[in-house]
């Protein structure tokens, strides 16, 4: 009892922040795009930890394992649909595992606990009255396992027949009848606009301005269907008290970040520090519409509180196409050339919010030799290295000498920049401006690489009484490096373990205060010689791409 009153005791002492990425659909094995949803979690995570060490994180993902498309691909694979859907779920599993995705909480939606979720967020809804049975017409798409309405079917000519397929996704939609439970979508519509009107819910801006316009426009805002028979879609969770109908999945699976809080447990959710409504729910612009209206209305419906921000991103595109299967494009992360770290710090380095992406793995790799290999790597080599710093040393800041550099111009426009980078990167941080974030520090260590080239350190090596002054760049190079290390940790955590780990930065000073204040303004600093870590240091092997030499036969 006393261990459960201790363990309760600190959890509610910190405050907790509650981010997820949206469960993933395993009908297929995961891509490029589905790392890139869980990395922007992830950055988003560290970062809050960096900031505010004392937050008790929740950082949920999981696997979405129900519908017609995951009894499809099971029966491909020949397998029955619960063990197709264990295999899919543990390559994500391994997945975020190898590419360093620090989740709390893996949820499946075939889980007993989800199950209990739902029925019981389904049972307030028919209490509330805004779950109602009716015979239900319109235009189906598997793809989307949705209706689509009538003014968003489009026709189009596809193998020289004319089909019926949805504006939005572009998949082709069938003629359906059926009887299905309904939930009072219109009931909302109001509501919803009202949210809408508070900014910064939906960020990028304009993915909320989408939304706006979308209930704007849409003169008729229909209910919509959230079951289906059982006899057509019977790898689902059943209607509570009518076996002849199945949840709906996209209802089923939005109650995961539910789930993950112990809801509808009050004491489970005690324990997590109650951490509804979540602060940031990541998701893909092409599911913006069930996160950013279906799942604030279902919210809505049994008084909870819709999600303080939708973090919404744009795709990774090959050759301007969104991945997908059916076109063929699609980047397995395992099998790029750049490593697991490399990549990960080009997904996050080169994308934006707003705009897609288009994947080249000729241009990542520039950038990854570029930026780590040399900006990076190669200023923390030279100056942690034997040739300049053969006692490996972190060597002290000698007021005179430092006071005498900081008249230099390249000196001067470092050490401004050094100053001011915290604060800048903070903000992009804030802002999900991940980019901006990396664009400012690379910029920092543009500045350290020419200020560190311009005093010429290796000629002051052979100069022993200009030996202060060769501590004072040192000194001030590897401050910069260890600013930057911190900064850096969201997006390449492994790699800025490895450069602090080097400088001999103890585990307990990596936090965001500790890159607020370079050594040189820390007033009453006595500075002294460390020790850093000997032997030769190699932060990032530069990759050599791999390419395809065809012998030409020479006939003699």
């Amino acid at each position: 009892m006393r261990l459960t009153l201790r363990l309760l005791s600190s959890t509610v002492n910190k405050t907790p922040f509650y981010v997820s990425t949206p469960i993933f659909y395993v009908n297929a094995a995961p891509h490029l795009g589905h790392l890139y949803t869980a990395l922007v979690a992830d950055a988003i995570q560290r970062f809050e930890k960096l900031v505010n060490p004392n937050t008790q994180v929740i950082f949920s993902t999981g696997t979405d394992e129900h519908g017609t498309k995951i009894q499809q691909a099971a029966s491909k694979a020949k397998m029955s649909p619960s063990e197709y859907c264990t295999n899919i779920s543990n390559e994500y599993r391994g997945l975020f595992k190898e590419f360093d995705v620090e989740y709390t909480d893996f949820i499946r939606t075939t889980e007993e606990r989800h199950k209990i979720a739902v029925k019981h967020f389904w049972s307030k809804l028919m209490k509330q009255d805004y779950i109602y049975k009716s015979k239900y017409n319109g235009w189906y798409s598997v793809n989307d396992e949705a209706f689509v309405p009538e003014t968003h079917v489009k026709d189009e000519i596809r193998n020289g027949e004319q089909v019926k397929v949805s504006i939005e996704s572009c998949h082709k939609v069938e003629w359906t009848e059926e009887t299905n439970y309904m939930f009072r979508l219109s009931a909302f519509k109001t509501h919803l606009q009202e949210w809408l009107k508070n900014d910064g819910v939906i960020t990028p801006a304009k993915f909320q301005r989408q939304l706006q316009e979308m209930l704007h426009n849409d003169v008729y805002f229909p209910d919509i269907s959230v079951s289906r028979p059982t006899s057509r879609v019977h790898w689902a969770i059943p209607v509570p008290g009518d076996e002849e109908q199945s949840i709906y999945v996209w209802l089923d699976a939005l109650i995961n970040y539910l789930s993950v809080i112990g809801y509808p447990d009050e004491e489970a959710m005690k324990l997590r520090g109650r951490p509804w409504p979540a602060d940031v729910q990541v998701v893909g612009k092409d599911i913006l519409k069930f996160h950013g209206i279906y799942w604030p209305a279902f919210l809505m419906a049994i008084k909870w509180h819709p999600p303080r921000r939708l973090v919404c991103h744009s795709h990774w595109t090959v050759d301007g196409s969104k991945m997908s299967k059916s076109l063929g494009n699609v980047v397995c992360p395992r099998s790029t050339h750049v490593g697991n770290e490399a990549l990960r710090y080009l997904l996050l380095r080169e994308a934006t919010m707003a705009t897609d992406a288009n994947y080249s793995e000729s241009k990542l790799i520039n950038v990854a030799n570029s930026e780590l290999a040399d900006t990076l790597g190669n200023l923390a080599s030279r100056c942690c290295g034997a040739v300049l710093n053969p006692r490996s040393e972190h060597p002290p800041l000698h007021a005179a000498e430092f006071a005498s550099l900081a008249t230099d111009q390249h000196a001067t426009l470092l050490i401004q920049h050094v100053e001011e980078l915290p604060e800048l990167a903070r903000l992009h941080y804030r802002n999900y401006h991940f980019y901006k974030a990396v664009d400012a520090v690379i910029k920092v260590l543009h500045l350290a690489n020419l200020f560190f080239e311009t005093h010429k350190p290796w000629e002051l090596r052979k100069k022993p009484e200009l030996q202060k002054e060769l501590d004072v760049i040192l000194h001030i190079t590897m401050e910069t490096l260890r600013i930057c290390g911190i900064i850096l940790q969201p997006i390449i955590p492994a790699m800025t373990c490895k450069l602090l780990d080097k400088l001999h930065i103890s585990k307990d000073c990596r936090s965001w205060q500790h890159c607020e204040t370079p050594s040189w303004r820390i007033k009453g600093a006595i500075y002294e010689t460390k020790k850093i870590q000997s032997g030769k240091f190699v932060l990032f092997q530069r990759i050599y791409e791999k390419k395809n030499v065809e012998k030409k036969k020479v006939n003699v």
